[in-house]
């Protein structure tokens, strides 16, 4: 049995138990990693996402049998989450407000929010979710979790959305309700994923190419280095205003506009003003990863190995030296990727996500994935006393309707 088909079992008995009838709405929404292009979506620059077989999946049905789902006065959903063991109830109509501590039920609620606004209207409902993808991990757990609740408002409504407007819904709920001022990335990977696909996505157009990943030879191995270092909330808008910053003194939009030949020529300029230190580096990675992540696409594409390695070390090394998103842990298994090395099987490796914790991404040849991994096991446990997690996946389907 598949991990998706038990996570899908697993929801569907907590949904009978629960609401003592059968889910008449089946949905999911995968997880992603990102191979390469971190913290430049936000920049209008470009990124190469995949999903993963990584899933939250919702059962949902009217709530009309239910009397505990009932409320005479406001028209609610009630959803159960079966990772935390916790129910809540959310508004369904009127004007809906973020609260002002972020949970979990404020994801689910603004994606309600935001499918209401655009039209996406349901009967009261009651649901249970569930969900394998890692928390803290830097695999979008926030994102899957947003497109699934989408995605049963249109099972519920009857409606389509256009997949980019629902993703740029997901993107608003969590800018609003979850106070996160991420990019789109997140979003538009699990809802506009395919199968055996990555996508090299335009952050500025919103247009994606879909590069195949079809080799059987090659996985992508995602170690999960179980550490989150606690944050004061204000490193990710710090390294979003200075991008800004740096981008009003070079005179563009984004720093998409900027390419390394102009950065360099403005060095000095940079480096003369008040932290135009920081600004040179944060804008240094932007652009540097705008052309890593284009050419580790072409470099996929044509099969080039190699190259595709040279891209995600230099990625990794440009985050932790002038975009310092990085942890010692995360360079630590790094460390250990490279020591592998190609004959070993390893292609390349880098941190994923927004840093400070999380996982490593690596392409892997498929016969040497077991001793690749336990040579990661081992040597990350023998440095930090850490136990990593690690799987293969797979490009994974994007966001989907099941059962209506």
């Amino acid at each position: 049995m598949t991990l998706f088909q038990t996570l899908l079992d697993e929801t569907i008995s907590d949904f009978e138990k629960q609401y003592r009838s059968k889910p008449k709405w089946l949905v999911f929404a995968p997880g992603r990693v990102n191979l390469i292009g971190e913290h430049t979506d936000y920049n209008d620059g470009f990124v190469f996402p995949m999903a993963i077989e990584r899933y939250t999946i919702i059962a949902a049905g009217p709530s009309q049998n239910v009397p505990e789902c009932n409320d005479k006065n406001q028209k609610i959903a009630q959803i159960r989450t079966k990772n935390l063991n916790q129910t809540s109830s959310f508004l369904l109509e009127g004007e809906i407000q973020p609260t002002e501590k972020v949970r979990w039920s404020s994801y689910v609620q603004g994606s309600i929010a935001c499918s209401l606004e655009k039209g996406l209207n349901v009967e009261p409902f009651c649901a249970v979710l569930n969900s394998n993808v890692p928390i803290g991990g830097s695999l979008s757990s926030s994102a899957s979790l947003e497109v699934a609740v989408a995605t049963l408002m249109e099972a519920m409504s009857g409606q389509t959305l256009n997949p980019v407007d629902k993703a740029l819904l997901c993107q608003k709920a969590e800018h609003l309700f979850a106070k996160m001022p991420c990019g789109i990335m997140d979003q538009f990977i699990s809802a506009l994923g395919v199968k055996d696909h990555a996508m090299l996505l335009d952050c500025r157009s919103l247009v994606p190419k879909m590069i195949p990943l079809l080799d059987p030879s090659i996985v992508v191995l995602i170690t999960n280095s179980n550490v989150k270092h606690s944050l004061t909330g204000s490193e990710y808008p710090e390294r979003r205003q200075s991008c800004e910053e740096a981008s009003r003194i070079l005179g563009v939009t984004k720093l998409r506009d900027v390419s390394l030949d102009m950065l360099e020529s403005s060095r000095e300029k940079l480096l003369g003003l008040e932290n135009g230190d920081r600004y040179y580096r944060r804008a240094k990675h932007v652009v540097s990863e705008d052309i890593r992540t284009q050419t580790m696409a072409q470099a996929l594409i044509a099969a080039d190995w190699e190259k595709v390695g040279e891209q995600m070390y230099a990625s990794h090394e440009s985050l932790k030296v002038d975009y310092e998103v990085s942890c010692p842990e995360l360079d630590i298994l790094v460390d250990i990727a490279k020591s592998i090395g190609f004959g070993g099987g390893m292609i390349g490796s880098r941190m994923t996500g927004g840093g400070f914790g999380g996982c490593m991404v690596s392409l892997v040849r498929a016969d040497q994935v077991d001793d690749v991994s336990e040579t990661i096991r081992t040597g990350y446990f023998s440095k930090t006393g850490i136990k990593p997690t690690i799987f293969a996946t797979r490009p994974a389907q994007g966001a989907s309707i099941l059962e209506q």
